[in-house]
């Protein structure tokens, strides 16, 4: 949909790519699928969850066994993101380098975008 010939929308960190596959084998899922939706003090927030079945609008990237598939709609706003998983002494998770994002509330669960891609 949005899409650049040769350029994958998103990318995965070697960490994050494992964790995703390692997740996927352990629960038999397709893939995960990640997305925007509106909310949180900034205005929008990342969404992620395993799937099993692939939606033919999805864009789809594939990097050592993990699959990632992006909602239609939020293509625009995650183009040249790249997704990592890091582990610290407090928490572990899945973390985006967006960018596309102009803004980031204190907590880090909430973004907001460049205005110029909701009038895309």
């Amino acid at each position: 949909m949005f899409s650049i010939p040769g350029k994958q929308a998103v990318t995965m960190t070697d960490k994050a790519a494992a964790q995703i596959a390692k997740l996927m084998a352990k629960d038999g899922h397709k893939g995960l699928r990640i997305g925007v939706k509106k909310g949180g003090c900034a205005g929008m927030e990342y969404t992620m969850e395993y799937v099993n079945d692939v939606d033919p609008l999805d864009e789809v990237v594939e990097q050592d066994g993990a699959r990632v598939m992006i909602a239609p709609m939020a293509q625009m706003f995650l183009f040249g993101t790249q997704i990592d998983y890091e582990v610290s002494l407090l928490e572990a998770g899945f973390k985006f380098k967006n960018p596309n994002v102009t803004e980031a509330c204190g907590c880090g669960e909430s973004i907001k975008f460049d205005e110029s891609l909701a009038q895309s």
